[in-house]
């Protein structure tokens, strides 16, 4: 798929020529307008375009595969790239804060949610007895237009019931939880794994699909608050940990 460029060249006369021609391709990528992976136009023709050499158009898409936006692929063009984010394994990252890092639009939508009580199944990942109320929710966070992660958890309704009535309008979940409830341990768990076809449909990507995936609970004292299990595309992200060595 070929990306094409918006039908005017910008008319704000105050920016460089340069400057104009790199914020109208951010705009275009980071508004979602251009999918990963889309093919934007030659240097020849965004030269034509806007009037200039190709030695200034050039050194504008130089700078933007310099900032991780677009690939340059000799002898074929340029390409918008997948966006690729870091997450700390020591620390508790909102996704929104992720993407943002990606300088790229947040949302997220609630896909299912219900209240009920925690069946057999639940136990190794909540740690909670049967018939505990949970709520169990699924939630998709989107990185401009395109999915980023799908989010399914447990939250312990007898650590917090105060989230039994909440809508989650504003905050995801995992935002929700981080601002309003202290925890004072977490456990990560990390591992490759193949898209089922239901993450599959939710992602847009193609069933056994490579994803990372990060499975975490968090506690407050002895106390299960909640258990969450992220699917990020695996083209899309990586774990990042910083450590020094031990003594002895």
């Amino acid at each position: 798929m070929t990306a094409r460029m918006p039908s005017e060249a910008s008319g704000d006369r105050k920016r460089s020529l340069h400057e104009t021609i790199r914020s109208d391709i951010e705009g275009s990528i980071v508004s979602g307008a251009w999918q990963p992976g889309s093919q934007i136009p030659f240097e020849q023709d965004l030269a034509a375009r806007y009037g200039c050499s190709r030695m200034t158009v050039n050194k504008v898409l130089t700078e933007l595969s310099r900032a991780g936006l677009i690939e340059r692929r000799r002898k074929a063009g340029s390409f918008v790239r997948r966006p690729s984010s870091q997450s700390a394994v020591l620390k508790i990252v909102d996704v929104r804060r992720e993407v943002e890092a990606l300088g790229l639009p947040y949302h997220f939508e609630i896909l299912r949610r219900a209240v009920r009580p925690a069946i057999k199944a639940d136990q190794p990942l909540l740690a909670v007895s049967a018939g505990t109320p949970v709520l169990d929710i699924t939630c998709r966070h989107f990185a401009a237009r395109r999915p980023f992660c799908l989010e399914d958890r447990l939250i312990n309704l007898s650590a917090v019931p105060e989230v039994a009535d909440e809508g989650f309008a504003t905050l995801s979940p995992g935002a929700f939880l981080v601002s309003r409830i202290p925890w004072s341990t977490a456990e990560h768990r990390i591992r490759a794994s193949a898209a089922d076809a239901a993450a599959a449909e939710v992602l847009l990507v193609a069933p056994g699909s490579p994803c990372l995936v990060v499975e975490r609970r968090t506690f407050d004292q002895d106390r299960p608050i909640t258990h969450v299990r992220l699917v990020y595309p695996g083209d899309g992200h990586e774990m990042v940990a910083r450590f020094a060595p031990t003594g002895g």
